[in-house]
C-alpha cells in the first residue's frame, strides 16, 4: 500500500469524494482516505502522478509520502512528520484574532443595542455609522477565517460541497443580507424615515456572521487538539526510535547514525541506553525493559544467545550484540507500520457513515433553501426566513459522522499497541470482537512447546534427588529432547552429572551406561523396554500407565538391575492458558483445540486446559479444512504460532498469531500478540468489543444530533412551541458536536483491557456439537490420499519427530502424523509413491516398518 498526504479535507464528505475520484483511476484496486491523519492509502499499479492529479481535480491537494527504505529511522521520521499537529497552532492564532474583533463587534451590536452600554458620542444616534463599524469588524473576522470561504466555495464549484461550504454559506448569507439591510438603511436615512432605519437596524446579522466563524474555529481547535491525543500511542512508539548506535569497528567503538547500521554489525549497549536495532546477544548479561513493545512491565533477563529488540532499554549490564534486523525490518518499525496501516484502513461499519456523508452536505443545502422558501411562503419576513435557513446550515455537522469511526479505531489500536496486541487493519479491530468460535493450536499456544519434567516417582530406597541424579548422569550425553528436559530440571536443582563410560543409545528404546565412580550399570527408557528385562512393580506399572493417560511420557530408570523410579516428561500447559480459556468461555465463545498429536495426549491436554472440544491428529491442510467446517457453525478465529498454522490462520474469519511464532504465521494473521500469552486473546476480543461499542456510541450521537438539530434549526417546532434557534447557537452546537465524538473516543484510553469483570456473553453464541466435531474429524481424515505405516521402535515424542522429518523429506509426502503410542505413521500424499521408498526413509533412522496399508 502506497501512502499519500492529503490537504484541504474538512469533513467526511471530503474523504468520500477523494476516495471516489481516486478509485476511478485505472490501476487502482483499493483506496482508503483517513480524515483523522489526513492520509490516503492506495493499492494497485496506478502511476502516483495520476493519483495525485485525480485528487487535485477533485479540489484537494496530495503528495506522495517518502517510501520507507532500509534506513533505521525512516518509518518513524515519516510517521512523526505525518502525525505532527500543525492545525492547533494555526487555529489558536486565528481564534485569538477573531475573538478580539468579535468582542468589539458584540459590544457595539448587542451590548449597546440591548443593554444600552455606553459608546462614543459619534455613534450615539448615528445608526449608519454603527452599521458600517459592524460591517468592517465582521469583514476582519471573515478575512482572518478566509480558509472556510476558499475551501468551501472551491469544493462547491467542484461539485463536492463539504462542511466548509456549509459554514461559508451560513456566514456569507448573514453578511450579504446584513449588507443589504445597511444599504437599505442609508436610503431610509436620506429620506428621513427613522422608523424604517430602526427596523433595518434590527435586521443586522453581522454579529451572527462573525460569531459563526469564531465558534466553528473554537470547535475546530478543540477537535484538532483531541485528534492529536488519539495518535499519542503511535507518536510515542515513533519517539522511541533510536537515532544513533555504538558499533565496534576495527576493535574501536564508534557512534554512528542509525541509518548506517547494517545487518551483521557488532554493537554495544551500556546500562541505561536503548538498544538501537534488533539483534542477538553475543556477550554479557542484563535485564532489558521491553514494555515499550510488549506492554510487559517486568524486565526480561538477557544472556548470550537471546534476542533483543530496537527501542527496548538496557537496565543493568553491558551487552555486546550482533545486528540481525535494521531499518524497516526491526520489530519496532514493523509495529509502527502495522499501527499506521490500521489507521489508514477503514472498518466495515464506517461504510454506512461514508454513504450518508456523501449526500449529507448537498441534502443540508437543499433543506436550508427549502426552509427559507417555506417560511417566506408562510408570510414570515425575509430576515426570519433567512435566519432559519442559516441555522440549518450551521448546525449540521458532517464532521461528527466522518470522525465517529476513525478516532475510535485509532485510540483502540493505540491501546492494543500499548498492551502488545497489534491489529493489522481497522477491519481486524472491528471484527475480532464478533468471533463465536476460537480454535487454538496446542503446541506453543496452549502449551509451552518444550518438554519439562512434571513428575518424579522414586522406587523404594530411592529419593527424588537420587533418582534425578541417576537420570542426570545417564542423560547428560544424550541429545534427545526428553533428555534436555531432565538436564534442565537437574541444573535448576544445582546438580552436577556424575561421569559415565561405555555410553550407548538404543534407538527406540533408551540409554545405558556405567557410572565411573562405582561402575553401577545405569539404564533408562520406555516402560516396554525396561519391563522386557526388569519388570516393574504393579504399583509403578499402574502409575506409569496413569501418566501416559495424562498425556505424559514416563521414562523408567534402573541401577544395577533394580528399578530406581519413573520420571514423567511432557509439554506442559502455559500457566495462563486455563484462565484464558475460562475467560473466552465466559464471553460465550466456543473453544476448540486443534493438534496433530494423538487422541489420548490431546484429550489429556484438553481436559487440563478446559477447552470445549478437541480435534486431534490434524494435518496442516486438515487444520485448514477444520476451520472451513467450523466457519459454517459461526464466526471462527484461529490462534497459532507455527508454519503449519498459516493456512488455517488465512482461512479463518480472524487469524491471531502468537508473537514468538514464525514469521510465516505472523504474516498470515490479522492480529499479532507480541507477548506470546494466551491471555491476550480474550484481551484482544475485549478491546475489539469496547472499540465497536464506542463507534456505535459515536455514530448514535452523530446521527441523533443531526436528526434533532436540523428540524429545530429549521423551525419545525416554532408553530407549536415558538421554539426557534439563533444561528449563533447553531454554530456553537456544531462546533461542539465533533469535539464530543472525539472526546468519547478518548475514553477508550481508560478501558481495562485485561479486566474480565465486565465481560458479556455473545447474544448469539455458536454451538459445535460432538456430532459436528465427529463429522469434522471424518472430513479432515479424507482431505488427502493417505497411507498408514506400522512402525516398531518408537518410544517418545523425539522418535515421532525423527520419523516425521524423514517422511516429510520425501517430495510426495505433504504431511505425516506419527504416534509412538500406536506405533503408526499416517502419511498424506500428493502423488504416487512406492511403499519401499516410505519404508527406506523410516528404516534409515533405525526404526522397523512392519506394514504399510
Amino acid at each position: 500500500m502506497k501512502q499519500y498526504s492529503v490537504t484541504g479535507m474538512s469533513c467526511a464528505a471530503c474523504s468520500s469524494r477523494i476516495e471516489k475520484a481516486v478509485s476511478r483511476v485505472p490501476g487502482v484496486t483499493a483506496c482508503s482516505v483517513s480524515l483523522l491523519t489526513h492520509s490516503m492509502g492506495v493499492e494497485g499499479t496506478a502511476d502516483p502522478q495520476a493519483i495525485i492529479s485525480a485528487v487535485e481535480t477533485a479540489g484537494y491537494g496530495a503528495s506522495e509520502q517518502g517510501s520507507s527504505s532500509a534506513k533505521g529511522s525512516s518509518i518513524a521520521a515519516d510517521g512523526e512528520e505525518l502525525l505532527k499537529d500543525r492545525e492547533t497552532p494555526i487555529l489558536k492564532q486565528r481564534l485569538i484574532y477573531s475573538a478580539g474583533f468579535l468582542i468589539i463587534l458584540m459590544y457595539f451590536s448587542m451590548g449597546h443595542m440591548m443593554w444600552n452600554w455606553p459608546v462614543p458620542a459619534f455613534f450615539s444616534d448615528n445608526h449608519v455609522a454603527m452599521g458600517l463599524l459592524q460591517l468592517l469588524l465582521t469583514t476582519a473576522v471573515m478575512v482572518i477565517n478566509q480558509k472556510f470561504f476558499i475551501n468551501g466555495f472551491k469544493s462547491l464549484f467542484h461539485g463536492s460541497p463539504n462542511m466548509d461550504t456549509l459554514v461559508a454559506l451560513g456566514s456569507g448569507a448573514s453578511f450579504v443580507y446584513s449588507t443589504y439591510a445597511l444599504f437599505a438603511m442609508t436610503g431610509a436615512q436620506v429620506q428621513g424615515d427613522m422608523e424604517s432605519v430602526m427596523t433595518y437596524m434590527h435586521e443586522f446579522y453581522f454579529e451572527s456572521a462573525a460569531m459563526i466563524l469564531t465558534l466553528i474555529t473554537v470547535g475546530k481547535m478543540l477537535e484538532a487538539r483531541s485528534k492529536g491525543r488519539t495518535t499519542n500511542a503511535l507518536k510515542g512508539l515513533m519517539k522511541l526510535a533510536p537515532k544513533t548506535a555504538t558499533l565496534v569497528r576495527d576493535g574501536a567503538e564508534v557512534t554512528v547514525s542509525i541509518d548506517q547500521v547494517q545487518t551483521g554489525d557488532i554493537f554495544v549497549v551500556r546500562p541505561g541506553e536503548n538498544i538501537p536495532v534488533d539483534g542477538i546477544v553475543l556477550e554479557g548479561a542484563s535485564a532489558v525493559n521491553e514494555s515499550a513493545l510488549t506492554g510487559e512491565s517486568i524486565p526480561a533477563d538477557k544472556t548470550a544467545g537471546d534476542k533483543v529488540s530496537a527501542a527496548t532499554s538496557n537496565q543493568s549490564g553491558f551487552l555486546r550484540c550482533r545486528a540481525t534486523r535494521v531499518g524497516e525490518d526491526t520489530t519496532l518499525s514493523q509495529i509502527i507500520q502495522m499501527v499506521s496501516d490500521a489507521a489508514a484502513t477503514k472498518a466495515p461499519i464506517a461504510k454506512a457513515a461514508d454513504r450518508v456523508s456523501g449526500v449529507f452536505v448537498p441534502a443540508v443545502i437543499a433543506i436550508s433553501i427549502i426552509t427559507t422558501l417555506v417560511w417566506l411562503a408562510a408570510g414570515q419576513t425575509l430576515g426570519f426566513a433567512l435566519a432559519r435557513g442559516i441555522s440549518v446550515l450551521v448546525i449540521s455537522c458532517p464532521c461528527a459522522l466522518g470522525l465517529a469511526t476513525p478516532v475510535a479505531i485509532m485510540v483502540g489500536n493505540g491501546m492494543g499497541a500499548k498492551n502488545g496486541i497489534l491489529f493489522k487493519t481497522a477491519v481486524s479491530l472491528e471484527e475480532t470482537g464478533k468471533m463465536q468460535i476460537v480454535a487454538l493450536d496446542k503446541t506453543g499456544t496452549i502449551t509451552e512447546g518444550q518438554p519439562k519434567v512434571t513428575d518424579l516417582i522414586p522406587a523404594e530406597d530411592y529419593s527424588e534427588a537420587s533418582l534425578l541424579s541417576l537420570a542426570y548422569a545417564l542423560e547428560a550425553k544424550s541429545e534427545h529432547p526428553l533428555a534436555k528436559a531432565i538436564l534442565k530440571r537437574a541444573e535448576e536443582e544445582g546438580m552436577r552429572p556424575d561421569p559415565v563410560e561405555d555410553f550407548k543409545a538404543l534407538p527406540g528404546n533408551g540409554l545405558s551406561a556405567l557410572r565411573t565412580k562405582d561402575h553401577s550399570a545405569l539404564t533408562g527408557g520406555s516402560l516396554a523396554f525396561i519391563n522386557s528385562h526388569t519388570p516393574l512393580s504393579p504399583s509403578l506399572t499402574s502409575r506409569a500407565k496413569q501418566l501416559a493417560e495424562e498425556g505424559k511420557t514416563p521414562l523408567v530408570f534402573t541401577e544395577n538391575g533394580r528399578i530406581a523410579g519413573i520420571i514423567a516428561v511432557a509439554d506442559t500447559i502455559k500457566a495462563d492458558s486455563p484462565q484464558a480459556i475460562r475467560e473466552l468461555k465466559n464471553m460465550g465463545i466456543h473453544v476448540v483445540m486443534l493438534t496433530g498429536d494423538n487422541e489420548r495426549t490431546a484429550r489429556a491436554i484438553g481436559r487440563q486446559a478446559g477447552v470445549d472440544e478437541v480435534i486431534a491428529g490434524v494435518l496442516p491442510e486438515g487444520k485448514e479444512s477444520v476451520i472451513r467446517a467450523l466457519k459454517e457453525k459461526g464466526k471462527t478465529c484461529m490462534v497459532g504460532d507455527g508454519i503449519n498454522d498459516a493456512p488455517a490462520l488465512t482461512r479463518a474469519d480472524m487469524g491471531i498469531a502468537i508473537g514468538a511464532g514464525t514469521d510465516v504465521a505472523i504474516d498470515a494473521a490479522d492480529v499479532v500478540l507480541m507477548k506470546s500469552r494466551l491471555l491476550d486473546v480474550p484481551a484482544a476480543i475485549r478491546l475489539s468489543r469496547a472499540t465497536l461499542q464506542n463507534i456505535h456510541e459515536n455514530l448514535f450521537w452523530a446521527f441523533f444530533y443531526n436528526v434533532i438539530g436540523i428540524p429545530l434549526a429549521a423551525g419545525v417546532w416554532y408553530p407549536l412551541f415558538h421554539l426557534k434557534l439563533n444561528p449563533m447557537f447553531g454554530a456553537a452546537a456544531m462546533s461542539l458536536s465533533s469535539f464530543c465524538v472525539v472526546s468519547n473516543a478518548l475514553r477508550l484510553n481508560l478501558f481495562q483491557v485485561k479486566s474480565a469483570k465486565k465481560d458479556k456473553k455473545l447474544k448469539h453464541p455458536a454451538t459445535v456439537s460432538a456430532a459436528a466435531v465427529h463429522t469434522i474429524n471424518e472430513e479432515k481424515e479424507i482431505t488427502a490420499m493417505t497411507k498408514t505405516m506400522k512402525i516398531e521402535g518408537m518410544m517418545c515424542g523425539h522418535c515421532e519427530a525423527a520419523v516425521k522429518k524423514a517422511l516429510e523429506a520425501l517430495p510426495q509426502v505433504t504431511e505425516a502424523v506419527v504416534s509412538h503410542e500406536k506405533g503408526t505413521a499416517v502419511v498424506a500424499l500428493n502423488g504416487e509413491i512406492a511403499d519401499e521408498m516410505l519404508k527406506k526413509a523410516v528404516e534409515d533412522k533405525d526404526y522397523k516398518v512392519l506394514d504399510i496399508q
